[in-house]
C-alpha cells in the first residue's frame, strides 16, 4: 500500500469557498432511512459483575436525526438546497424527528408542510 502525503489532502482555502459556492446553487434529494440517534452521557465508575459491560453513570441524553436525515441536516448546514424522502413510523422517534423538524429556522424548511410524514399502511 503507498504512502499519502499529508499535502495531498489538503486544499485550499479558495477551493472551499469555490464548493460550498456551487453547493449553494446546487439542488440535493437525500432519499434513504430517517431515523433518531439517541445519544446517553455519563461516566463509568466500574464494570457489570454480571457481564463485561461497563455501568454507565447517566448524566444526560440528547437526540439528533440520524442516517438520511441527518445527510439532509449536514447539506442545509452547508446553504446546500436539500429535500429529504423518507419514512418514519408511528412511534415515539417519528414524533420526536417532526418536532425538531418544526423547530428549524424557517430558511431551513423549504416548505412548510414538508417533513417526515408517517407510514399508514400495514406494519
Amino acid at each position: 500500500m503507498s504512502k499519502v502525503s499529508r499535502t495531498s489532502c489538503v486544499i485550499s482555502a479558495r477551493r472551499v469557498k469555490t464548493l460550498l459556492a456551487a453547493a449553494a446553487r446546487s439542488r440535493v434529494l437525500v432519499v434513504g432511512d430517517v431515523m433518531l440517534d439517541h445519544f446517553i452521557w455519563g461516566s463509568v465508575a466500574r464494570i457489570s459483575p454480571e457481564a463485561p459491560v461497563p455501568v454507565v453513570d447517566f448524566e444526560q441524553e440528547n437526540f439528533m436525526p440520524g442516517g438520511a436525515a441527518n445527510v439532509a441536516r449536514n447539506l442545509t448546514a452547508l446553504n446546500a438546497p436539500t429535500e429529504l424522502f423518507g419514512v418514519v413510523g408511528l412511534d415515539l422517534a417519528a414524533r420526536q424527528l417532526k418536532l425538531g423538524w418544526q423547530r428549524r429556522p424557517r430558511h431551513q424548511r423549504q416548505d412548510p408542510h414538508c417533513g417526515p410524514q408517517t407510514a399508514s399502511g400495514p406494519h
